[in-house]
């Protein structure tokens, strides 16, 4: 499994989120017509904060061994992540139709996500190089 180009891919999509959380939290809560609150863009900043520190994590790993015993804090870590993140997502998707149909398309990816990095935590990195 090449988790160079997941983690990669993981680190330009938190990475971006995160920026977005920092740098623009009352655009993105206009845009999903919740109202503003000084606590709410405090909390959208913090998380951005977060999201772009697990992309740097994911960003500066990405060339390591991954999977198995190797790095395992970091696998288990996006593996939390995501997996937690794409189940809470794909719930209120379901339960919530009015949402828009963005967060639906990022319940998505979170799983995708999710099941890659329970794959790259579960699975010895080099078991897929033996012929």
């Amino acid at each position: 499994m090449n988790t160079k180009l997941i983690l990669s891919a993981n680190a330009i999509l938190l990475g971006t989120i995160g920026v977005a959380f920092t740098f623009a939290p009352d655009w993105i809560l206009v845009n999903l017509t919740i109202a503003l609150s000084p606590a709410l863009l405090l909390i959208l900043q913090l998380l951005g904060a977060l999201y772009v520190s697990l992309a740097m994590l994911n960003w500066m790993v990405k060339h390591s061994l991954i999977g198995g015993i190797y790095n395992k804090p970091i696998a288990l870590a996006n593996f939390a992540h995501f997996m937690i993140g794409g189940l809470a997502l794909i719930k209120e998707t379901l339960s919530n139709t009015e949402l828009p149909m963005a967060i639906t398309i990022i319940a998505l990816i979170y799983l995708v996500f999710g099941i890659l990095h329970g794959l790259i935590l579960f699975r010895h990195p080099l078991k897929s190089q033996e012929v």
